[in-house]
């Protein structure tokens, strides 16, 4: 875990790679479970499950109903903080950072729901959220487990 600590912020593909059968999920499945758990402070946008709903039956092949009843399940732990607030300052601040970061409109959403919620810690699976110096970003996947993970999804 990153020397930051938490509360950690758990983007997309986190989410989503911590509910498949992927070979390389291990890592970001202790997350989620340290999360279930409370045995971390986490933080989880309620738009990041309809995203990794998006990445789960897109990329890792999962039916509809497999991916929303996965999630869904997610979404009981009541241990986890559930960011639930998406007003205008919100998706305007998200795309001001994206622009000035020039990273993709998600990253940029999550890097102010981060400040916003006094995040020391971004989980992802990708280096964009690296760009902002508001909190620390863990990257949950070496750069062999990316690879093989790109093999696997390719297959």
């Amino acid at each position: 875990m990153s020397d930051a600590g938490g509360p950690y912020l758990f983007d997309v593909g986190v989410i989503a790679l911590a509910h498949t059968t992927a070979p390389v999920r291990d890592s970001a499945l202790s997350y989620v479970r340290d999360a279930v758990t409370g045995d971390i402070d986490a933080v989880v946008p309620y738009p990041a499950l309809f995203g990794a709903h998006a990445v789960m039956t897109t990329y890792y092949g999962y039916s509809n109903a497999d991916a929303s009843r996965l999630l869904r399940n997610f979404m009981n732990a009541k241990r986890i903080h559930w960011h639930d607030r998406t007003p205008e300052d919100v998706v305007s601040g998200g795309f001001s950072r994206a622009s000035d970061a020039n990273v993709g409109g998600w990253d940029g959403y999550y890097a102010q729901v981060a400040i916003e919620e006094g995040v020391n810690t971004v989980l992802t699976i990708d280096d964009d959220l690296d760009r902002f110096d508001a909190f620390e970003t863990e990257i949950v996947l070496s750069p062999d487990e990316f690879g093989e993970l790109n093999r696997f999804l390719g297959s």
